[in-house]
């Protein structure tokens, strides 16, 4: 930018920022959300408790599926290496304001597990992230094969729903029918593993 406007190459301009005028580029430093005492508490017992699984079964971290939400904005504002200058020596950082984001904005969800992301979806444009979002995408079908096989390998250690989900599962397998393979082509069908 400033090579540009004074029609210089950026090596000269870098050689008389920090050689001559001993300038140096600093980011703004963002200020991260502090945990309250009861959230630090939580994170350190789930930890504890997963450190326990995969130490009992060297598998069990290959067989947990999480999930995230994000807002999935317009255009993004401008980041902090983008907004980097040039400052005295024995200046500090200089302070940016968040800036506002776009309002144009929709929710993504994803769920993903040790090799990458296994589903991701929109939701529609103002729904809420509620147990609801979350539980119809365990419904669909890279899902729904996915938690069969966590739930059948390691059932202490799933989400709450989830156990909901397996015993509504069963009474669907011994009714006879199985709602993922309706509407499925025959091809596809032979893909499914067997769990209805």
């Amino acid at each position: 930018m400033i090579a540009e406007s004074l029609n210089m190459s950026v090596g000269s301009v870098f050689t008389i920022m920090t050689e001559d005028l001993k300038k140096k580029k600093l980011c703004a430093r963002f200020v991260p959300h502090t945990l309250t005492t009861v959230q630090k508490e939580h994170r350190i017992a789930s930890s504890v408790d997963l450190i326990a699984a995969a130490d009992e079964d060297p598998n069990f971290l290959k067989t947990i599926v999480t999930g995230d939400k994000s807002w999935c904005l317009e255009y993004d504002p401008e980041t902090k290496r983008q907004s980097s200058e040039w400052t005295s020596p024995g200046k500090g950082r200089p302070m940016k304001v968040r800036a506002s984001k776009s309002k144009t904005k929709t929710m993504l969800l994803v769920f993903f597990d040790s090799r990458g992301i296994i589903h991701h979806e929109f939701l529609r444009q103002g729904s809420t992230v509620t147990d609801n979002p979350y539980m119809e995408s365990w419904d669909t079908f890279e899902l729904e094969e996915k938690i069969d096989i966590i739930l059948d390998r390691s059932p202490k250690y799933t989400l709450g729903k989830t156990t909901e989900m397996k015993k509504e599962k069963a009474e669907k397998k011994r009714k006879g029918y199985c709602t993922l393979l309706s509407g499925l082509t025959t091809e596809k069908k032979k893909e499914v593993p067997k769990i209805c």
